[in-house]
C-alpha cells in the first residue's frame, strides 16, 4: 500500500451500493417509528450499550448492569482500571458531538479524554514513539505489525485531510476512515475505541441517530469476522471487505433498533442498575409503571398480589425518592419514570 497518497485506496462493490441505500431507507423508519430523538432513556440505554461493548471488545470484564451502575454515579466492587475505563468513555461519548471529525487537535483531545490515568500521561492524546502491534483478542494471534512510529503524524495527517475534503458518502468515509486508523494505529493504546467512536463520530455528523446507535454490540458479537476481514484487507492493500463488513454491521443494528422492544428483563436490569437497593416488589411496581403510565393502585395492587395499604406506601416512597412522579389530575393524569 502506496502510504504517501492521500486517498485511501478502496472499491464500491454493488454490495456496498446495495447496503448504503437500504441503511438509508432504514434510518427513516427508524426515526419514524422509534422516536429516538425525544426519548432519553432509551438514548441513555443505547449509549450504556455502546460503552458496554467497545470496551468489551476491548476485555473490560465488567457487566451491563456494573456499566449502568457507575455510570449512574453508584460505588461497585470492580478492578479500578475497569471502571476509570467506563467513567472515561462516558465522559467522551457525552461530549463527542463537540468534536470536529475533521480536526487532528480534536482527534488527540478525544483520545486523551478516553484514555485519561489508563496508560502513561506522555501517552495520552498524543502519537505513539514505539512499534506497536494489532492482536486477535480472542487467539492472541499477531494480525498486524503497524506502519513506523515516525510515519504516523504524516499518514495521521494525509487521513484527516482526505476526510475534510473527499465527497465520498458519510457511511463510506466513516468506514474508511475506521479500517485506516486500525492500520495507522496511531495511539501506544485506544487505538480500537477511537476508531469505533470516530465512526459514530462521523455518521452522527451526517444523522443524528447514529450518535445513539449500539453498534458496538453487533461488532462484538462478530469479533472473529472482524479480525478476519482486517487481515484481508491489510493482504489485499485495500479496504472494500470493511467497508462491506461495517456497513452490514450498520444495517443490522438499524433493524435491531426499529424491531427492539423494551422487555420486562431490559425494564429490570435498568432499574437495578440506576437503584440496585431497590426491593424486588418495589422495581416490579416501577416496571409496571413504565409500561402503564395510566396504571391505578388497584390494578397495581392485584398484579404484584399486595394491599391497596401496602401499594399506596411503596407509591409514597418512589414519589419520595423522585423516582417516579404524577403529572396531571389523579383521575386524568400519568405517571412518569425517572430513569
Amino acid at each position: 500500500m502506496n502510504w504517501e497518497i492521500s486517498v485511501p485506496p478502496y472499491k464500491i462493490s454493488d454490495k456496498i451500493v446495495n447496503l448504503i441505500s437500504s441503511i438509508t431507507e432504514m434510518i427513516v423508519e427508524v426515526k419514524f417509528t422509534t422516536n429516538l430523538n425525544s426519548n432519553p432513556r432509551l438514548r441513555k440505554d443505547n449509549r450504556i450499550k455502546t460503552i458496554h461493548n467497545s470496551l468489551a471488545i476491548e476485555n473490560n470484564p465488567l457487566s451491563i448492569e456494573q456499566v449502568t451502575a457507575i455510570i449512574n454515579g453508584k460505588r461497585i466492587l470492580g478492578n479500578p482500571k475497569d471502571i476509570r475505563e467506563v467513567e472515561n468513555a462516558y465522559e467522551a461519548y457525552d461530549k463527542i458531538l463537540n468534536f470536529d471529525p475533521t480536526s487532528v487537535d480534536d482527534f488527540l483531545l478525544a483520545h486523551k479524554s478516553l484514555m485519561n490515568d489508563l496508560i502513561n500521561n506522555k501517552e495520552e492524546g498524543n502519537f505513539r514513539d514505539g512499534a506497536v502491534g494489532v492482536f486477535d483478542q480472542q487467539t492472541g494471534e499477531v494480525i498486524h505489525m503497524a506502519p513506523s512510529s515516525k510515519m504516523v503524524p504524516e499518514l495521521v495527517i494525509n487521513l484527516f485531510k482526505w476526510l475534510k475534503e473527499t465527497d465520498a458518502h458519510p457511511l463510506i468515509k466513516s468506514s474508511v476512515f475506521h479500517y485506516e486508523l486500525e492500520f495507522i494505529h496511531p495511539f501506544a493504546d485506544g487505538n480500537g475505541r477511537m476508531g469505533r467512536m470516530w465512526q459514530t463520530l462521523i455518521l452522527s455528523n451526517w444523522q443524528d441517530v447514529f450518535s445513539y446507535l449500539p453498534i458496538e454490540s453487533l461488532i462484538r458479537e462478530r469479533q472473529i469476522e472482524y479480525y478476519k476481514v482486517l487481515r484481508e484487507c491489510d493482504s489485499e492493500g485495500e479496504s472494500s471487505k470493511f467497508i462491506e463488513y461495517i456497513l452490514l454491521i450498520i444495517l443490522d443494528s438499524l433493524v435491531e433498533a426499529k424491531e427492539h422492544k423494551v422487555t420486562d428483563n431490559d425494564i429490570i436490569q435498568i432499574l437495578k442498575g440506576k437503584y440496585p437497593d431497590l426491593k424486588e416488589n418495589y422495581i416490579a411496581v416501577i416496571s409496571l409503571i413504565y409500561k402503564d403510565e395510566h396504571i391505578t393502585n388497584k390494578e397495581l395492587a392485584v398484579k404484584i398480589n399486595k394491599s391497596d395499604r401496602t401499594v399506596a406506601r411503596m407509591i409514597k416512597v418512589l414519589k419520595d425518592k423522585n423516582i417516579i412522579e404524577r403529572v396531571g389530575s389523579k383521575k386524568n393524569g400519568k405517571w412518569v419514570v425517572n430513569f
